[in-house]
């Protein structure tokens, strides 16, 4: 049998099996909006980010929900049912044991009654950012809107307010695309340790609340209420959930023997997040899930992807403004939507656009973060910013919000700080494209192929040497990233990498007159008398 026809046939084999693995979306639930977009990988690959996309360079996220309520950090509904551990040992502290009260309780709780959403947009606006990002969903599985399609949401229990109105609202004020943020697809999965139980104690063995019914729910607050809708826990473990509670980091594509989500499961998710592009015509889309959600177990986020073009096109009257963010894609998935890099960047410029994620603490409210002055700087995140831009990257950045929906005065601080060196130096930033070069300097140097995936941030240290490079038209911005303590070496625009003429420098927004020189292997600029900052120094090269 010749090559050709084995692996064709190898092909086909490997084809009928991913149809098999695959759960389609049946008729009967919410339609795809109507439109240029198919639910396939294929037709998707018509995306183009747009420019307004391109442009804005920096936006801030709200990743608020009720497990910002405890102010004990990050996945708090997860951990807090690891017997012993410390989020768990807290809130037996404070509730009681999880064979009698859960998460649900938590949820009860997170009354947000100092939440100003207009106050906090503005001042995220005069910050700089561009378009502003709110969490519809967590993996806790609350939705936090007037959910037609699940009970358990920020309307009939917690805050009883339409979380997403109210912060749309907001953006819509301050004249910023808005940003929706859906997590829930894993809920499946995340809440498993809710069926675990005391492996010691007067309490060993006694379930925790993961499988209560309706039934049990009688005389209680939650009355009327399935706890199964929220933790979604009647099924059999993931291969690992019972002893190792990052055993999903390894499953988050449904692979490595996850539960498989149910049929109903993933319809439910559908039509929720469907309801929710609906009711909020959200301007931007994230999921934090390997390329799409349930992919590839089920079409729901081809499906979601194909109805959220499609349904941004109607609105725009043709034309396509939505962008659409996806994790850990293939080079064939970042033609379709947005690559979101969590808490990591790419070591090179990017052919597409792309984001990082991050936030200045933990994604959801920590306390301690804030006691042991754990947030990142304002000039930490200038870096990152500059660094991000530089390879054709936008941020979106987390201000963790407290339960009671305020930020603290440390945020603050950093906001203020971050808004100062915006009002002087937005022009480098916003509108730009990347240079040739994207910088050159110690980090640049140091920097390994092998860098260029999630959670490295940090993981290289930036200085005054490190230079990076971006570009409106013909004007070039060169940024220090620190406060120099010479001269300035740019080897990047020496006569033999650059031909092109150098009429003018000034560092932005001084009157100083600079002193320069091009040689053949780099441009020096004779260090300036007035440092106008102590984060990052912008030269505007003509």
């Amino acid at each position: 049998m010749n090559r050709f026809i084995v692996v064709c046939i190898l092909f086909s084999q490997f084809l009928a099996a991913q149809e098999k693995y695959v759960s389609p979306i049946r008729e009967g639930n919410e339609p795809v909006a109507a439109g240029k977009f198919a639910p396939t990988w294929q037709s998707l690959q018509q995306y183009k980010t747009p420019d307004w996309f391109r442009n804005a360079k920096f936006g801030i996220w709200a990743h608020w929900g009720p497990q910002c309520q405890p102010e004990q950090g990050d996945w708090f509904g997860r951990f807090m049912y690891n017997g012993g551990g410390d989020q768990y040992k807290w809130f037996v502290e404070h509730y009681g044991h999880p064979s009698k009260v859960g998460f649900k309780e938590v949820i009860k709780d997170w009354k947000a009654e100092n939440w100003d959403p207009e106050k906090l947009v503005g001042l995220y606006k005069r910050a700089g950012a561009q378009y502003f990002f709110a969490m519809a969903n967590h993996h806790d599985n609350l939705d936090l809107w007037d959910s037609k399609y699940q009970e358990w949401n920020s309307v009939r229990v917690g805050p009883k307010k339409d979380i997403i109105a109210g912060w749309s609202k907001a953006a819509k004020k301050y004249n910023l695309p808005f940003g929706l943020s859906v997590h829930a697809s894993h809920a499946w999965t995340w809440f498993e340790t809710a069926q675990r139980s005391d492996k010691t104690g007067a309490l060993a063995g006694v379930p925790y609340d993961g499988k209560l019914t309706k039934a049990d729910g009688k005389g209680t607050w939650w009355e009327g209420l399935y706890p199964a809708e929220l933790y979604a826990q009647n099924h059999p473990l993931s291969k690992g959930s019972e002893k190792d509670l990052y055993a999903l980091w390894n499953q988050w594509d449904w692979s490595n023997e996850a539960a498989i989500p149910s049929q109903a499961y993933c319809e439910k998710f559908y039509n929720r997040t469907i309801d929710l592009i609906n009711k909020y015509n959200p301007d931007l889309l994230y999921f934090d899930d390997v390329a799409l959600p349930l992919y590839p177990v089920s079409d729901a986020g081809l499906k979601i992807a194909a109805d959220f073009y499609n349904h941004n096109m109607a609105t725009h009257i043709d034309k396509l403004e939505a962008v659409l963010f996806g994790k850990i894609l293939t080079e064939e998935q970042k033609k379709c939507m947005v690559w979101d890099v969590e808490r990591g960047a790419p070591d090179t410029v990017q052919n597409l656009p792309w984001q990082t994620c991050t936030c200045i603490g933990d994604w959801h409210y920590s306390k301690s973060v804030y006691e042991n002055n754990g947030y990142k700087s304002a000039a930490t995140v200038i870096h990152m910013l500059v660094d991000i831009v530089s390879k054709n990257g936008n941020l979106l950045l987390n201000i963790p919000v407290k339960g009671d929906g305020t930020i603290d005065d440390k945020e603050v601080a950093i906001l203020e700080k971050i808004a100062a060196w915006m009002e002087v130096n937005k022009e480098s930033i916003f509108d730009t494209r990347p240079w040739k070069h994207y910088g050159e300097g110690p980090a640049s140097e140091s920097v390994k192929t092998a860098d260029n995936k999630s959670f490295n941030e940090g993981k290289i240290k930036l200085s005054a040497k490190d230079i990076r490079y971006n570009q409106n038209g013909k004007i070039l911005y060169a940024t220090l990233l620190g406060i120099p303590s010479d001269n300035i070496c740019l080897k990047s625009l020496g006569k033999n990498k650059n031909k092109d003429k150098i009429k003018s420098i000034q560092i932005l927004r001084s009157k100083e007159k600079l002193w320069w020189k091009q040689y053949a292997d780099s441009l020096v600029i004779i260090k300036p008398k007035i440092i106008p900052n102590d984060i990052a120094v912008v030269f505007k090269i003509k």
